[in-house]
């Protein structure tokens, strides 16, 4: 690999780079998200934690993502140009998400340090969406349009594959050498990925890391906005259109189901058939797996056969039949096949779901602030995924886990509506378009050497 600023690994200048370089990333966003979401559960579940102390962690862990928005912001008003716009920002994120996960392995906290568990999730998570909305904003920055639907199955199938890899294998480690090794097990993966991404390049031209010689590529230079004002301004009138506006709900909803079973399936696991968080995290590996594969492969083929919008109504019908069974077959929850087969299929449909809706928040995204805006979008599905681990938490109040799946269920009836009556555009805005309508308030100039 040459050393100069035309060397190869351009992300610009190779589809299959791209594609993998986005897929790799998922994955180390995966590996948190396998050991917070799935592996701490699971080993608080079979520790003897109650519900409410499940739903509590996963309520912190998840409220990074409700967050997103600023994130955003501040990516789109500060980057360091000559390193491209967004591969600074992923660098950054990962080293700390490295950091935390070393001092979480450091301090070593136990099942019953419910507000140490929580505090450690929610700031490595801080990180993961620090992490996530550069890679988002990277997505709409780099992709082509015809390759947006394999993007999105990419992307997502990668995060699946993370997150499986990261929950059997840290699920296995808890039970066999404790939660330490499951922290560094994780920290090591995203160091290596870390390094990958060192070695790339946005653009033709740049540098590869701040000594290295480089310079700000035109394209960049001309749509990036250098002041708050216009930031703000282009991301909130492209939010407060009618067209995104009604889209939020669909977000929300998409976020829901996922807050509410990454808990609810170790406790079902737990508490209906007496499985071990090994046994738990194993089984949730394995379908994570499952998941990512299918997003891989039938996700952009699904996308790209039905469109965007048609393909993801499929996937909420889907889902609401899955769900509406859970609650007749509430009695059959003890029955260890039923579990498997629940745990497969929310868990492929969740990674479809998200597949498959994904360009239709790329193509509402300007390109001026895609990162704040998409992550805004993102945001609402995460403001969901905290919405549902909440209710989780209320389970015993609300009447227990049916209630749970019921509200599920009415809030991807409310999805499936806003798609089948509302019309998406089927394509994103043109940079050329944007770039001319450009007007930077006051601010400092980024760095442009």
């Amino acid at each position: 690999m040459a050393d100069e600023p035309g060397g190869n690994w351009i992300l610009a200048e190779s589809r299959n780079l791209r594609l993998f370089t986005l897929f790799i990333l998922y994955v180390a966003q995966g590996v948190p998200i396998g050991l917070f979401w799935f592996a701490i559960p699971a080993w608080m579940a079979s520790n003897g934690a109650s519900a409410a102390d499940v739903g509590y962690v996963l309520g912190l862990t998840a409220l990074p993502w409700t967050l997103k928005l600023v994130n955003g912001f501040i990516m789109d008003r500060y980057t360091f140009l000559p390193m491209g716009r967004r591969r600074v920002w992923i660098i950054g994120a990962q080293m700390v998400m490295i950091a935390l996960m070393a001092g979480a392995a450091v301090i070593r906290p136990q099942v019953g340090d419910v507000l140490l568990l929580a505090a450690i999730g929610f700031l490595v998570n801080m990180a993961t969406t620090f992490q996530d909305v550069a890679v988002d904003g990277l997505a709409v920055d780099i992709m082509e349009e015809d390759e947006r639907a394999r993007g999105s199955g990419m992307m997502f199938g990668g995060q699946a594959i993370g997150a499986a890899m990261a929950t059997s294998l840290t699920g296995m480690a808890m039970a066999s050498l404790g939660p330490a090794a499951a922290y560094l097990l994780s920290a090591g993966f995203v160091a290596l990925i870390t390094l990958y991404v060192i070695a790339l390049r946005e653009r033709k031209g740049e540098r590869r890391t701040p000594w290295s010689p480089g310079q700000t590529h035109e394209r960049n230079r001309l749509v990036h906005v250098g002041a708050w004002w216009p930031i703000m301004s282009h991301t909130f009138r492209s939010i407060l259109a009618p067209i995104s506006l009604i889209w939020l709900p669909t977000l929300i909803s998409r976020g829901i189901h996922y807050g509410a079973l990454s808990g609810a399936t170790p406790l079902i696991g737990a508490q209906e058939l007496g499985w071990s968080e090994e046994q738990v995290t194993a089984l949730v590996g394995m379908a994570q797996l499952a998941a990512g594969v299918a997003g891989l492969t039938i996700g952009g083929w699904i996308g790209d056969r039905l469109g965007a919008k048609n393909a993801t109504i499929g996937v909420y019908a889907s889902y609401i039949a899955l769900n509406l069974a859970m609650i007749l077959g509430s009695s059959m929850w003890g029955d260890v096949h039923v579990f498997r087969a629940f745990v497969f299929a929310w868990l492929i449909l969740d990674t479809l779901l998200t597949v498959v809706a994904l360009p239709i928040s790329m193509r509402l995204c300007d390109p001026r602030v895609a990162a704040t805006q998409f992550c805004l979008y993102m945001a609402m599905s995460n403001l969901g995924i905290t919405l549902g681990a909440w209710t989780l938490g209320l389970s015993e109040m609300l009447g227990g886990l049916p209630v749970v799946f019921g509200i599920v269920v009415g809030w991807h009836v409310l999805g499936m509506l806003i798609l089948i009556f509302v019309r998406f555009p089927e394509r994103g805005t043109d940079v050329s378009e944007v770039a001319a309508q450009l007007a930077e308030g006051e601010g400092p100039e980024p760095v442009r050497n």
